[in-house]
């Protein structure tokens, strides 16, 4: 077999992980960021908390009750999920750039290993 044809098969294989990926994504759900605990029960009431970061990095917290922790509590969930999608969606792509993609022409050749994307 010819490397045309294995570079064009890696690159079909690399292609279709992408698209599985994506719609992986798609079929995620409502998510969120931030954290949602139980804290011991109270003076005040209710005992779940849902604490997140506003765009200025400042930490702000809601009272929950124990219906919206539970939702919020999988939504946290498949946000975390949504990243690590992300990350290997990166480093996918930067992968198919390298790859398969002219770039310049280099003294020493770059390894994916050494960069960190397989």
């Amino acid at each position: 077999m010819t490397a045309m044809k294995e570079k064009s098969r890696a690159w079909k294989a690399l292609q279709a992980r992408h698209r599985r990926l994506a719609q992986e994504l798609g079929r995620i759900g409502f998510i969120s960021q931030g954290s949602a605990f139980a804290r011991k029960k109270g003076a005040s009431g209710s005992r779940y908390q849902w604490s997140w970061k506003d765009p200025r990095q400042k930490t702000l917290s809601l009272t929950l009750s124990p219906e919206q922790f539970a939702w919020l509590k999988a939504a946290i969930g498949r946000q975390r999920k949504v990243e690590q999608i992300l990350q290997k969606m990166r480093r996918l792509s930067h992968r198919i750039l390298l790859e398969h993609t002219p770039g310049p022409n280099r003294h020493k050749p770059l390894s994916l290993k050494q960069l960190r994307l397989i």
